[in-house]
């Protein structure tokens, strides 16, 4: 089962688990429309193979009927803006922690034989030290990476109190065809389809590790399928590389065959204190257990990225990023 499973990375991930010959159940949030989600772009074999829920993780009962008699759990449902953080820190944690909780008591109640909980680097705020390995200090700088950090120990605490068989992983900046144009990438390629002057966007300082998306699906499936010494632990996806967003903006212009000035945008600046500066991910752990390591290079998912966006035009709003 995968919870989020309508989200950007939620669906690259039901579809890799159905060509890999799983049956999947996809929870996808309850709205009046029953939407699928990013699960829309499935090819229509691949989602005829897909048992879709909707639901919602706030209901403890709900979430223990779902969980029944499922191999393993994804656990990617989130809320995962974090701008809209700022504004609406409660709807964060009733859905990152209480939600979290839910999905626990629900595994706990039905000995899951694995729960992957899909926790971010954000949790580790600035980097104290780069490379960051997971005994990096863990640091709110935001209310989003707040409930995360609080959803992570919730996952630990029941490792060690009850037995629960989780594995959490945190992933670095995922990027890829179907991501939400809140993120920088589609941002900068909503702007540069107009071919305008002017880019628009936040700080441009800030580096960030970016991981291809299907590198990141792939060590979801890896956590879920490794070998039980893996139970318990807690593991970094990232590539080892990073790039300052003004120049992955350049990189992305460059591809594209655009040129513009980067300009600041104040609308998408975080507070002073809660903006973070370098992610750059230590993943050895991980690949010294599993042997996963990532496949795909920044250009090579760049283009992967530049032309979906091309392709789907509309996916991009006109004003090059959303609210």
């Amino acid at each position: 089962m995968v919870t989020g499973a309508g989200g950007f990375i939620g669906s690259h991930l039901v579809q890799s688990l159905v060509h890999a010959g799983a049956e999947v159940k996809a929870l996808l949030h309850y709205n009046a429309q029953n939407g699928l989600g990013n699960l829309r772009w499935l090819d229509p074999g691949t989602l005829a193979a897909v048992n879709t829920v909707h639901g919602d993780l706030s209901d403890g009962e709900f979430m223990k009927r779902v969980v029944e008699g499922v191999d393993a759990v994804f656990h990617l449902g989130a809320l995962i803006a974090i701008p809209h953080s700022y504004s609406a820190p409660r709807s964060y944690v009733e859905t990152n922690v209480l939600g979290t909780l839910n999905v626990l008591e629900a595994v706990k109640a039905c000995e899951t034989p694995r729960l992957v909980h899909v926790s971010t680097s954000e949790v580790y705020g600035s980097a104290r030290y780069i490379p960051m390995d997971e005994a990096h200090p863990l640091q709110a700088q935001s209310p989003y990476a707040a409930t995360k950090i609080g959803a992570d120990k919730l996952v630990e605490s029941y490792v060690r109190s009850f037995g629960v068989r989780a594995v959490t992983v945190r992933p670095f900046n995922t990027f890829g065809p179907r991501q939400s144009a809140r993120a920088v990438i589609p941002a900068v390629i909503a702007q540069a389809l107009s071919r305008p002057s002017v880019i628009q966007l936040g700080t441009t300082t800030p580096v960030r590790d970016l991981t291809f998306v299907s590198d990141t699906v792939d060590g979801f499936i890896t956590a879920a399928t490794a070998p039980d010494s893996v139970v318990g632990g807690c593991y970094n996806l990232g590539t080892g590389q990073g790039i300052a967003i003004g120049d992955l903006a350049r990189t992305i212009l460059d591809l594209m065959g655009v040129s513009a000035r980067i300009e600041e945008d104040p609308r998408r600046l975080r507070p002073a204190a809660s903006e973070v500066d370098r992610l750059v991910s230590n993943h050895q752990a991980f690949r010294a257990a599993t042997g996963w390591q990532p496949r795909v290079s920044l250009a090579e998912g760049l283009q992967r990225t530049i032309e979906f966006f091309q392709a789907h035009p509309d996916e991009l709003p006109r004003s090059g990023f959303a609210q």
